[in-house]
């Protein structure tokens, strides 16, 4: 999560994204959010409201105003019979599953993460996987936006529904989402398969195993041969979740002691990754778990890395991997943090990175104090050749000029944002590039 440094810097989970605000402001109510927004914007200033820093580009830095919505957090109003829940638009994800789970709810799909706020996650197109399920925000029926003149403006698929279809994906340049109302499902149980297999065989059956399992994904090492496939479906068993001792030895020992101390070895020895790679593949061995669907999706995550992700056709995800990892080999580039492949359904957002597309979304990792920037242009420069789209809370080097042919509705979502931002004042440099002035 981001913190506030002793000298009123901001910093991103990652720690190396870093902005000093001139104010950083943590309004108690909507009320004082709207008083906030609009005096910031009548003395000319910009405005940015960041959710719990989880991104790793510049998308919630600023040098003006910095508005933190800690207090606006909780379910505010809820109906378990439609599954429709409003809540506030800094509830960290963590305690929104667990409220649901009290009033018997869940969210249909979640990425590996928990840490981010509802308004974050939707924001920039957070997702998990699941080839009939879409992103968080493909559940979002509607959305509270404070605008720069201090406004109000309640957005919903009945009656805005081409304004919600851009806010839903709004990168913060729309407006300070305070509130939103997303469609829930009745609590479920997940169990979860881990197994290992030759990659070559996997990506064979690339399609049979996005196809046959509700929640399904891979990692795989670039100098290994091998892959760890997680394959989720929903049971009617009780849940039966791991105890402690076993829960501390996968997920804290294994997952991520693990992973750092061979990450930090092959930072300091480069030409002992590609042996490193091959022993974490084969160490990967499987494993299954039953829980509440939430404690399923999410992973503890302390190992620090920077992030790439790329939305490619579903179709096109197997050949794609496969030229990263030809790259990464013919380089003798040294990474030795996993790839993650994962799949989703398309959705009808603006700009969603699954819009109107069955999707694979690729995303590549490098360990903290390792050089990145080689490895990210030239997977880059792979997806392009896909029509690639960003996942915007991660690391690419798009403008808005690359950007606009991949998005069928860019048009609409730029007079969106001419009607809700006119002045831009929720605009960053990030915003500026990758969306135009």
């Amino acid at each position: 999560m981001a913190r506030v440094g002793r000298q009123g810097d901001w910093v991103n989970w990652a720690g190396d994204q870093r902005c000093r605000p001139v104010r950083i402001l943590v309004p108690r109510s909507r009320a004082e959010l709207a008083e906030m927004v609009g005096a910031a914007a009548a003395d000319g200033g910009k405005v940015k409201v960041p959710g719990s820093g989880h991104s790793f580009t510049e998308v919630a830095m600023t040098a003006a105003t910095m508005l933190r919505l800690d207090a606006l957090r909780g379910v505010l109003d809820a109906d378990r019979e439609s599954g429709l829940v409003r809540v506030g638009a800094g509830t960290v994800l963590r305690d929104l599953n667990e409220e649901l789970a009290a009033r018997g709810l869940a969210l249909e799909n979640l990425g590996d993460i928990d840490a981010q706020t509802v308004a974050g996650a939707i924001s920039t197109g957070t997702h998990g996987t699941g080839a009939g399920l879409g992103n968080i925000s493909a559940r979002v029926e509607g959305m509270e936006l404070v605008l720069a003149d201090g406004s109000v403006r309640e957005l919903s698929a009945a009656a805005e529904p081409e304004l919600l279809r851009a806010a839903r994906i709004g990168l913060g340049a729309l407006g300070a989402i305070s509130a939103v109302t997303i469609r829930c499902v009745p609590s479920f149980t997940l169990r979860r398969v881990d197994s290992a297999h030759r990659l070559a065989d996997v990506l064979d059956r690339f399609d049979e195993l996005a196809e046959r399992n509700d929640h399904f994904e891979l990692f795989t090492f670039p100098y290994s041969d091998r892959a760890l496939v997680l394959e989720r479906n929903r049971t009617a068993e009780a849940p039966r979740p791991k105890g402690r001792a076993v829960a501390f030895l996968n997920d804290v020992v294994l997952e991520n002691w693990a992973l750092g101390a061979l990450a930090a070895t092959g930072r300091a020895m480069p030409r002992a990754i590609p042996g490193l790679a091959r022993v974490a593949g084969l160490a990967a061995t499987g494993t299954v778990n039953q829980d509440r669907s939430d404690r399923i999706f999410v992973n503890r995550r302390t190992v620090r890395f920077t992030e790439m992700e790329y939305a490619v056709p579903r179709a096109d995800g197997p050949t794609a991997l496969r030229r990263v990892i030809e790259w990464v080999r013919a380089n003798e580039f040294p990474v030795f943090f996993p790839i993650e492949v994962r799949v989703a359904a398309g959705d009808d957002a603006d700009l969603s990175a699954a819009h109107e597309r069955d999707t694979a979304y690729i995303a590549v990792h490098q360990y903290r104090g390792m050089e990145w920037r080689p490895y990210f242009e030239a997977v880059e420069a792979i997806m392009n050749d896909y029509g690639g789209r960003p996942h915007w809370g991660k690391r690419h080097f798009q403008t808005a000029a690359t950007l606009a042919p991949r998005y069928p509705r860019w048009a609409e979502f730029r007079r969106a944002r001419d009607e809700l931002d006119p002045a831009r004042t929720f605009t960053n440099p990030y915003a500026a590039r990758v969306l135009g002035p």
